[in-house]
Parts: structure tokens; sequence; C-alpha cells
């Protein structure tokens, strides 16, 4: 598990003492401020406990040491960080196609990867019919990156299904202009608690079409992980994402 004692990693770690056909064998993490039932190590190069899979939910900062041990021990990787440079999605893309398996998503729920299929049909229907797009998400004070990776991910499907015609906009507070027809709004809050929401709107005239996702717990995307996991082990090589996973 790495970044085994973070919030994600404390929740896969307690979902998996319940999983007859899962176990943690070592965690990666800086911090070690909680007893785990499995060792724990500060670097992963300093890992020497053999596994058949690397769960990750720690931070970009942490990818490029993990990517290069994953691609040496030639081990299955989930790889769930968000706020990835190009340079490293580029990177577990190189991994994924010459030594091992690598899974990518910004979001292993299984509600949000049914989404993103869902937001295909209703651009293809809508934005020919001038709906304008935005996305709102919002998460808690802590979250370090924005806009999030699911809303991007988000995003990313409505402009793969549009032939790349959308520009994203993050920030309108410099400009003042009316909107561009091609523009895609993606705005981010931070606050409490909040664990995960993201609202795609479609605002045509006279109506606005909403599509909504609210996770109430982490839970959700600690068992997308340990199944995520469950589907890469053994696998040698291929890039995947959760479409693979749920079918």
């Amino acid at each position: 598990m790495h970044g085994c004692n973070g919030k994600m990693g404390q929740t896969i770690t307690n979902l998996v003492k319940n999983d007859p056909d899962a176990e943690i064998v070592a965690g990666i993490d800086l911090s070690d401020h909680i007893r785990n039932t499995y060792p724990v190590f500060a670097k992963i190069t300093d890992c020497d406990v053999e596994a058949d899979v690397v769960i990750d939910f720690s931070n970009a900062a942490a990818i490029d040491a993990l990517l290069d041990y994953c691609e040496d021990k030639q081990m299955p990787v989930v790889l769930c960080s968000t706020g990835l440079s190009e340079a490293q999605v580029k990177r577990a893309t190189e991994v994924s196609t010459q030594k091992t398996a690598v899974l990518k998503s910004a979001n292993m729920s299984l509600g949000i990867n049914m989404l993103l299929k869902l937001l295909k049909e209703a651009a293809a229907t809508l934005a020919p019919a001038g709906f304008d797009i935005e996305i709102v998400e919002k998460h808690h004070n802590l979250k370090v990156d924005a806009p999030s990776g699911t809303a991007l991910a988000l995003a990313d499907s409505i402009n793969e299904e549009m032939d790349g015609q959308y520009e994203y906009v993050y920030d309108r507070s410099q400009v003042r202009k009316k909107r561009e027809k091609k523009e895609l709004g993606i705005s981010a809050v931070r606050g409490g608690t909040i664990v995960g929401d993201h609202d795609v709107i479609f605002a045509g005239e006279d109506e606005v079409v909403t599509f909504s996702h609210r996770a109430y717990s982490k839970a959700v995307f600690a068992k997308g992980a340990v199944q995520a996991a469950k589907f890469l082990a053994g696998k040698t090589s291929g890039l995947y994402d959760m479409s693979d996973v749920i079918g």
C-alpha cells in the first residue's frame, strides 16, 4: 500500500482486513504515526517484501520513484494519485507498454466511471444543440490539487466525444469578456470535509441538464481500488482504467 498512512491508505487497510481474498503485506509512507499490522517503509526502494500488486494513494512527488520501482520489479500498479504532470503520465504509459501493467484512474468509484460513459452520450446530443458545458467540483479543505483529477477526467470524456473542440477554462477573474462557445469551464471549491462532489452542467436556452455525483465516504474509492488490484494482479503489461475492471 503506497501511501499507507494517509486517509485513503488507512481506509483501504481497514477494508482489506475483512477481505478473505486480499492482504496488505507492506506499506510505504514517510509518516510513522500509525501502527499497522504490516511493515512500513519510508521509501519504496527500501521495501524488500514481495507482493502481487501495488495500490498507490500518495501524491505526485512520490510517483517517479514508484514507477521506477514497479518497472524494475515488473510489479503491476494501481495508480490513484492525482495531480500528475504530463511527464509522469507519459512515464506511466511507457512503463505499462514495456515492463508491467498499470491501471490509472482519476477516480476509482463505480458511479463516476458510469458517469464518464453517460456524459459522452449527453455531449453528443446537447453540445450541437448549443448547450454550454461547465463542471463544478467540491472537495475537502486539505486537498492540494485543483481542479480535481476526476473533474479533468469528466471534461476529457466530453472532449473526446466532441473531437477535442473544447478549451478548458479554469479562471475568468482576469478577463472581461463573454463566454466563448467552445469553452468548458471547470471550477473548484475547497472546504470542510467534503469527500467529493462533481456537477456537470449542460446549460441551454431555457433549460439546464445537470449530472451529479456525490461521494459520502472514502469507502467508495477504497472498494474500487481493491477491486482494481485484484483485476491487475498477474497481468504482465498494458495500460488499464476502471472501465476495464467494471466491464
